[in-house]
């Protein structure tokens, strides 16, 4: 080889490496800009589910003070007593659901999902 075609091939190669780093640079522009609208998605939607989730639990607890009230009416029962049977309805179906729950989430997990929840229990308690 010449030493006239090294310079020539050394400088289609910055060429083609140039144009690669371009093409680089724009996917990660591109990939940037994906990831701030996904981030604004991402914030918005827990907003969202946040306003959800607490209007759904003052709800619930009207909904709670209403059966309450018609238990007491209804059976003529005291206020007190009243609300003692509407904690012994709530534990019963907590009890109820937290059986249920155990038995979905008793079974095989992937190692990656272990993994995830005991990083998750460590964080969350300090360790």
């Amino acid at each position: 080889m010449s030493s006239s075609q090294q310079p020539r091939g050394l400088g289609a190669a910055a060429r083609i490496s140039a144009l690669a780093a371009s093409v680089m640079d724009l996917h990660v522009r591109i990939a940037l800009q994906e990831v701030d609208r996904e981030k604004r998605r991402l914030i918005s939607g827990g907003l969202f589910l946040a306003i959800g989730g607490t209007s759904m639990l003052l709800a619930l607890l009207m909904a709670e003070v209403a059966l309450v009230l018609w238990i007491q009416a209804t059976w003529g029962l005291t206020l007190q007593f009243a609300l003692l049977v509407l904690a012994a309805i709530n534990l019963v179906l907590a009890g109820i659901s937290l059986r249920l729950g155990g038995q979905v989430l008793k079974g095989p997990f992937l190692p990656q999902t272990l993994e995830g929840i005991s990083r998750t229990f460590r964080a969350v308690l300090g360790r």
